[in-house]
């Protein structure tokens, strides 16, 4: 058995702080690999966060309603086996617990509000500061210092006043998000004109066989036909860490969903490139409907190697999206119109997608990325049976 910290996790490449809700277990408690210990909030909603160890809970370090910054550990657990692995391109999930020297003393741990039932230090002006601005000066954390100053007075009156707007707090992280990703990617962009008329004969086929309640919609083939060509297009599935191109032999599709309330996040469906059509309907769905009601796990919010953004219900041809950093690419989808296409020398009604590619050019070209949107097509047009 070793000492392990447990760590506030990044559950995002925006993500500074996340706040403990809710803890899952106690002190004393032995829980298992993949088991959710604690419930998160960031600015992107409620996450629940799992230990990938099988470990005893040694002791709790931040009390519920607390906000901590990312790495800050906020559990200490006694953990069977060896130390984690990277999983993926990236580097080990903040999620997992990292090793501690056996003579070290516990980190430093950032500045949380007074313990209830503890002395509140703080200066005169700090107690006035508070009572006009009608702040509970127990629930202020102090400066480096110990004792609660005016300015830290303030600061704690400025977040709660932000987080009193959770929409707000959640256009700031996108738009530090998309920020960072414009600023630091070099994007190239592509798209092409599909014509998935074959594609909706086959899913019309498959559907008349299942009942109405496990009927696949057509953005399952997208993804599907997504997941397997980023499995064989290692520069564009993957992260671009350190100044290097860090691509992965999995590929978790990040799925983009609309929040209830606005703001979007994009969770990733897991080793997608194994699913077939029904399985990836299923996957959609049930992540689509714990965005709407919460329930999203820390691997889904971190692990994604490509992202798929479809549009197509809400009536938008094509979109040029941005990519989620660290991640290497983004493929859109707009909706299926239909046109007049040339199929054998006549001009006949087909059905036609348009289907975009933003990628990063520090890892591919255009020449790569126009092949790998062939490759979706070829995965799309006509699908494989699953």
């Amino acid at each position: 058995m070793a000492e392990l910290a447990f760590a506030m996790p990044a559950l995002g490449a925006d993500m500074e702080r996340g706040r403990v809700v809710r803890w899952r277990v106690k002190p004393g408690d032995t829980i298992g690999r993949g088991q959710v210990i604690v419930e998160v909030e960031t600015d992107k909603g409620l996450i629940d966060v799992e230990c990938f160890h099988d470990a005893t809970v040694m002791a709790l370090l931040v009390p519920e309603g607390v906000e901590v910054a990312v790495g800050a550990v906020i559990a200490r657990l006694d953990v069977a086996g060896a130390a984690p692995t990277a999983e993926g391109p990236r580097a080990p999930p903040a999620t997992e617990p990292a090793r501690l020297p056996p003579t070290s003393a516990a980190p430093a741990m950032p500045p949380v509000a007074t313990p209830l039932g503890a002395r509140v230090i703080a200066s005169p002006l700090a107690r006035r500061r508070a009572a006009a601005l009608g702040v509970d000066v127990a629930t202020v954390a102090p400066g480096t210092s110990g004792r609660i100053s005016a300015e830290d007075v303030e600061r704690a009156a400025a977040t709660s006043t932000r987080e009193r707007d959770p929409k707000e707090a959640m256009r700031r992280a996108i738009a530090a998000a998309m920020a960072k990703s414009k600023r630091e990617i070099p994007h190239y962009y592509l798209w092409q004109s599909v014509d998935v008329t074959d594609a909706l004969a086959w899913l019309t086929a498959h559907n008349a066989r299942r009942p109405v309640t496990e009927r696949v919609l057509f953005g399952a083939l997208v993804a599907r036909a997504v997941a397997r060509a980023a499995a064989a297009a290692p520069e564009m599935n993957g992260a671009y860490l350190e100044g290097a191109v860090r691509s992965s032999l999995e590929v978790h599709l990040g799925f983009a969903t609309a929040q209830r309330g606005g703001g979007l996040v994009a969770p990733a469906l897991l080793d997608a490139h194994t699913l077939d059509v029904d399985a990836m309907m299923s996957a959609i769905a049930d992540v689509v409907a714990r965005v709407k009601s919460g329930g999203l796990k820390s691997r889904e919010m971190s692990a994604g190697t490509i992202t798929l953004t479809a549009l197509g219900e809400l009536g938008v041809d094509g979109v040029l999206p941005v990519i989620q950093p660290p991640q290497l690419a983004i493929v859109g989808a707009g909706r299926v119109t239909e046109r007049p296409w040339v199929v054998g020398g006549a001009v006949v009604v087909r059905s036609v997608l348009t289907l975009s590619l933003a990628a990063d050019h520090r890892a591919s070209d255009g020449h790569r990325g126009a092949r790998f949107l062939q490759n979706i097509v070829k995965n799309l047009v006509p699908p494989e049976a699953p």
